[in-house]
Order: structure tokens, then sequence, then C-alpha cells
């Protein structure tokens, strides 16, 4: 285990990074992010909640059982672990990223992806130690990927048309009524129902009108 309390974000990563454990708690029961979030270092919660070792990746770019196949070609590890373990969740920034990487902006890789993406949701919340937030930020992707192949496949514009209509806001207010859609549709397809996190959402989101 270690201690962020310092608050240094950075060296928080590095620890991570280095194979510093997350789910050890201290002697009064504590996690590492629990006790960063119980001195006010929230910025540290943020990078350890974020945190998705590259190897845990890796995982799914090596055949598995009866599989002929890796369900993770080797090469869009490095690209998607990026986006994994990004603090930036607007849609707008995750599509860029995946705009930007060639490898990623096609059809078929983000297919993969995002299938990787679900099982590691179901992982997450299978696991002894539930981890709801990792959870739901894959599942969360895994749909701006879903929508990233819809584009892909049927306008002409393709990410780019993604982008515009996650930034047009409505006439009267600037509203941007399409991502707001999309983010709730995210969290109604979260297809874990008990789970506390979606519980807080839908309550949190339920009672502002589009």
């Amino acid at each position: 285990i270690f201690s962020p309390n310092s608050g240094n974000k950075e060296i928080t990563w590095m620890m991570l990074e280095a194979g510093a454990e997350t789910d050890v708690v201290n002697s009064v029961g504590r996690t590492a992010a629990q006790m960063a979030a119980f001195v006010g270092q929230h910025d540290c919660v943020t990078v350890i909640n974020n945190f998705f070792p590259r190897e845990r990746l890796d995982y799914y770019t090596k055949p598995q059982g009866l599989d002929k196949e890796p369900k993770l070609p080797v090469k869009l590890a490095g690209p998607l672990h990026k986006i994994i373990t990004t603090t930036n969740m607007h849609p707008v920034k995750i599509v860029m990223l995946v705009k930007e990487n060639p490898l990623l902006a096609e059809v078929e890789a983000l297919q993969k992806c995002y299938r990787v993406l679900d099982l590691i949701c179901e992982k997450c919340m299978k696991q002894k130690d539930m981890n709801e937030v990792l959870a739901m930020k894959m599942h969360y992707i895994s749909c701006i990927f879903q929508k990233c192949v819809t584009f892909l496949k049927e306008r002409e514009d393709k990410l780019d048309g993604f982008i515009k209509s996650l930034l047009k806001g409505r006439e009267k207010d600037g509203f941007p009524v399409y991502q707001e859609k999309l983010i709730r549709e995210s969290i109604r397809k979260f297809p874990y129902c008990e789970a506390t996190l979606l519980q807080q959402l839908v309550r949190s989101i339920a009672p502002v009108e589009i």
C-alpha cells in the first residue's frame, strides 16, 4: 500500500505504475483512495480511480482458452490504454483521442476494443473487490466507441460529424442536447442495475430536464 496524502499526482501515478496496490487497507481499514479523499486530496483520488495497469489490458492480446486469435490485437493495446487511463471523460475528448490515432479510427478496430471494454466492465463488477467506478468508466467508453462505429458506417463526415453533433447547442440556450442524451443513454444501458454508483447517477440526473 502507499500513502497519497502528500497530494502529488505525479508521484501517485509513478507509484501505481511501479506496482503499488490500491485495494490494500491500512490499520483503520481504509484504502489509499479513501485516505486521499479523507484528507481532501481529490486529484490523487482521481488518479487512483482512473488507473488501469497495462498488463491487465495486455491479457486480452493473447489467445485465451480455446480462442485461436486474441480478443485485442497487440497494435491496439497502446492506443486503447491511453484512452482507458485518461482522466478527462468528456465525450469530445474521447472521440478526439480515437480520431487522432489511425489504428483506432476504423470500424473493426473499435468493435474489438469495445468488446474488450465490456469484458473488463464485467470483470470489475464480478471480482471480489468490486470496482464500480472503473466498471462504469469502461462501459461509458464502450458506448462512445459504439457510437463512433455508427458514425463511421453511416455518415460521410464520419467522426467529424460525431464531434459536431456533440458540440452543437440548441438555439435558445446553447444546451448540448445530443451530448446529454448520449451520456444518459450510456448510464441507462449499464447492465448492473444493483450498482450503488448507477443509482447515485440516476438520482442526480433524473431531476434535470433536457
